[in-house]
């Protein structure tokens, strides 16, 4: 696939973005980071980068997010092209849990905006976030650092961690799925699954499908290769096809959406709960993922 040059972001909104945003700071901000030497402490050798991401420019940011330029202009775009407010759209994922969490995985981090906001909502639980670009990485631990919070931060592919089965409770992803491929957003889910105990449960924030698929104008607007497969797809039927169960999309100021799916629990292995044994025997649930509200 071709790389655009002439979308209406980079003719038109991007300069007006560029008026908001003090580009002499984060120029000073960039110069402040030795930023492959703070790289190499998250690059793994295992970790192969699929051709969509490198090939593509995203988000209006040229050369995709495989360098500092984007690790540092990302917060400052998103801030702007996220409607009604960043915060609002992402605090909706946050919202949206339905269990108590003890190990959590967001993919596809970035920055680690909802990252942060993960551990903020959940303190005691064990926050790892993961992405494919560790210059992401190195702007979300300084972020992570500044708020005091102590987050795992793990360069990998959200299709294949590495990560052992059934050993978080969340897995989480924002704003992430607009930006891959039908068939690996389904890669995803699956991995998902796999990572997920019996109960636990999957969250995704992204762009409202049926929004998209009525306002065609919305999808020039940004440099997202894959947007308009995104729009034409269903990440509720990727749900169901991937094993999810329970799953439900709810819109987010119209322009936005969550999509929750639960892990089935096998019935004749877990012993029926009430609201006491919660509270009283929590490692007799046979999940940590305790506390479920369906």
């Amino acid at each position: 696939m071709a790389v655009r040059q002439d979308t209406i972001w980079e003719r038109f909104l991007s300069p007006v973005v560029r008026l908001l945003i003090d580009e002499d700071g984060l120029r000073r901000y960039a110069d402040s980071i030795d930023w492959e030497k703070e790289c190499d402490r998250y690059r793994r050798d295992d970790v192969i980068i699929p051709a969509y991401y490198s090939s593509q420019n995203f988000h209006g940011i040229t050369g995709g997010y495989l360098n500092y330029g984007a690790a540092v202009s990302y917060d400052p775009i998103t801030q702007y092209v996220v409607p009604p407010n960043e915060t609002i759209v992402r605090q909706a994922l946050i919202d949206a849990v339905k269990v108590k969490p003890r190990r959590i995985l967001d993919l596809g981090c970035g920055t680690g905006s909802t990252t942060l906001m993960l551990k903020q909502a959940f303190p005691h639980a064990e926050v790892i976030g993961l992405d494919l670009s560790p210059y992401m990485l190195v702007r979300a631990e300084d972020k992570a650092r500044n708020a005091g919070l102590d987050i795992v931060w793990r360069h990998g592919n959200a299709e294949k961690t590495g990560l052992s089965d059934a050993t978080f409770d969340l897995v989480t992803a924002s704003l992430l799925f607009h930006e891959t491929p039908d068939a690996v957003s389904l890669g995803i889910l699956r991995e998902s699954f796999r990572l997920l105990v019996a109960g636990g449960q999957v969250l995704i924030l992204d762009g409202n499908q049926k929004t998209l698929r009525q306002l065609e104008w919305l999808n020039d607007v940004f440099e997202e290769p894959y947007i308009r497969e995104y729009a034409a797809g269903s990440v509720d039927a990727n749900m169901g096809a991937a094993g999810f169960e329970a799953v439900r999309s709810h819109d987010v100021w119209w322009i936005n959406q969550v999509t929750s799916g639960i892990k089935p629990i096998a019935t004749e292995n877990v012993r029926q709960y009430t609201p006491t044994s919660i509270d009283n025997d929590l490692e007799g649930l046979g999940s940590p993922a305790f506390g479920i509200r369906a």
